[in-house]
């Protein structure tokens, strides 16, 4: 089983400058690791790079949603949500069962007949569409029975609702397990390696130029076809190849709460109407996810910034339900996240189009954007069909619809045997189940760490609901570089306790600091840039627009700053 260590990262970035690839990837959001994914299983030789941490844009700041999309079905874009749901299916029962897991939403009603009879209209078409895809059908529920299911709602603001099923995943974790897949396959891919500029032979894209910014080095990958996957950056990475792209990015911010389970009671999320779209309460362990605004951002893209009008947004809206209104006290965290929507004639965000497009503006480099993180594996199958066009040979074609994720093989068997994991283990039966849930059959890597050493059973202290072998694990396994890496994608730590992951982090450091080679020194810093990006952020939440949001998160220095070589 591949491991992303520190040592499998040298040796992919060196087997990167030895040869020509088939093809080279940039970007290591969803997308891009689902391409080389998908690359790898044709038998192509692949390279993945990334300039900051595996889905450290977009795809590790969603709602954390794998579904068809309920309201694109009222603008009829009816192939886009039979698109997902078929994916949505494909996740549950077969590419990553132990990531991917049923969810249940109520939408309460506030009509009594016309709304009932419409929205179980378009609820039962949902169902339909799915074609039976792992998930049981929907349910009408009087206004006796939704207060049952969800007890905070006010008796005032529903007349009954109805009950549907989607699903949900750990999008980051997702996202690297993708990658982690990929390098099983053979793909090289390297975090960290950020692109600054493009091969040319005449019109022809053969590679790029690269600087590895762990170890401020600068060399090249040569490649037949390269993949521009770069989401919201897709406009400026096509900069650096001096070409106009043939469609263009616009980023819409999504911003999420994060509010300790107790604070609702509830047993199914809700799905709430707003006036612009719809507002997700989503279960998510021990918390919920409120979400989400859509306005469009053109500010800094690495770190777009929660103000505090999107804040009192979301909480005005999802209080105008709640017998017990939440307040600013009870948010634990806060995330906001691009989106790429594909730029047309509408001034609003909003009504972008979320469908992908796939393009070739010069020979040797293919451009994919757009899409739903539902819909990564279609969009990547495409983007590496344009490849195979531009590689002129043979190749098999997709075949990732049928290959599971690592950790996914035996994952029911191994759920089953939960109890026995437990008793082998010495753990309690619920930290095995949130283990499974993580690493899926891989737990068992988790658990040797735990037999060699007994003292990475216990729990990190400052966020009790993670093991100290889970970030022991994230740094030998996972990929991670960096004390941001560690908090906030192979755990969620920064948005799970209050402090945001200050108390933690000392000890996340002093954990992987022997397995990352950090100095004192080093192991210091990082936790010092975390505790200075905690504050950055707490700054911009209270300021009142995306201006002032901006500058007060730009305010903390980025642990590892991208190149300023010229581009």
């Amino acid at each position: 089983m591949v491991a992303l260590s520190p040592e499998y990262r040298d040796s992919a970035l060196a087997a990167l400058a030895g040869a020509e690839l088939d093809v080279l990837v940039v970007g290591g959001g969803v997308v891009g690791a689902g391409c080389a994914l998908d690359a790898a299983t044709r038998g192509l030789t692949v390279g993945l790079v990334e300039a900051r941490d595996f889905a450290s844009g977009t795809s590790s700041r969603s709602s954390k949603l794998i579904h068809g999309g309920l309201r694109y079905l009222e603008m009829l874009d009816f192939a886009l949500v039979r698109e997902a749901l078929r994916e949505r299916g494909l996740l549950l029962t077969r590419l990553a069962p132990h990531l991917v897991r049923p969810v249940r939403f109520l939408y309460p009603l506030q009509h009594r007949a016309w709304e009932r009879l419409y929205a179980g209209a378009g609820v039962t078409l949902y169902d339909t569409m799915a074609m039976n895809g792992g998930l049981p059908h929907h349910r009408h529920l009087s206004l006796r029975g939704a207060l049952r299911e969800c007890p905070a709602l006010r008796k005032e603001s529903l007349v009954g609702a109805l009950q549907y099923y989607d699903a949900q995943v750990d999008d980051a974790r997702h996202t690297m397990f993708l990658a982690r897949t990929a390098a099983s396959y053979g793909a090289h891919v390297a975090s960290r390696t950020e692109v600054i500029g493009f091969l040319r032979e005449g019109e022809r894209v053969t590679g790029v130029r690269v600087h590895d910014l762990e170890h401020d080095r600068s060399f090249e990958i040569r490649a037949q076809q390269v993949i521009n996957a770069t989401g919201v950056w897709t406009d400026d990475t096509q900069a650096l190849v001096g070409e106009r792209g043939q469609f263009h990015v616009r980023a819409s911010k999504g911003i999420h709460l994060v509010v300790p389970r107790d604070r609702i009671q509830s047993r199914t999320g809700l799905i709430l109407r707003t006036e612009k779209s719809v507002l997700f309460v989503i279960p998510w362990g021990r918390h919920w996810i409120i979400g989400t605004t859509d306005t469009d951002w053109t500010l800094d893209k690495v770190h777009p910034a929660a103000s505090s009008t999107d804040i009192d947004y979301l909480l005005e809206h999802v209080n105008s339900v709640l017998s017990t209104p939440l307040t600013r006290a009870d948010v634990q965290g806060v995330y906001a996240g691009l989106r790429p929507l594909l730029s047309g004639e509408s001034e609003s965000t909003s009504q972008l189009s979320r469908e992908h497009t796939v393009g070739s503006p010069v020979p040797g480099l293919v451009v994919v954007a757009g899409g739903k993180y539902t819909t990564y594996r279609v969009m990547a199958r495409d983007a590496v069909d344009a490849c195979v066009h531009g590689l002129g040979r043979s190749v098999p074609p997709s075949c990732t619809q049928s290959v599971p994720l690592l950790g996914a093989d035996g994952f029911a068997a191994l759920w089953n045997r939960r109890r026995l994991l437990a008793a082998e283990s010495g753990l309690h039966v619920a930290r095995v189940e949130h283990l499974l849930g993580r690493y899926g059959t891989l737990v068992t890597e988790v658990l040797d760490l735990v037999a060699a050493d007994p003292s990475l059973a216990g729990p990190v202290e400052g966020a009790d609901t993670y093991l100290r072998a889970e970030l022991r694990y994230a740094a030998s396994h996972e990929g991670a570089r960096h004390l941001e890496d560690l908090l906030t994608r192979r755990t969620r730590i920064s948005i799970e306790t209050f402090d945001r992951g200050v108390a933690a982090a000392p000890v996340a450091a002093s954990l992987v600091a022997g397995v990352l080679g950090w100095s004192e020194e080093q192991t210091e810093r990082e936790v010092e840039n975390y505790r200075l990006r905690v504050e950055a952020e707490r700054r911009s939440q209270e300021q009142p627009d995306d201006e002032t949001a901006d500058a007060a998160r730009l305010g903390a220095p980025d642990v590892v700053p991208l190149s300023t070589a010229p581009r």
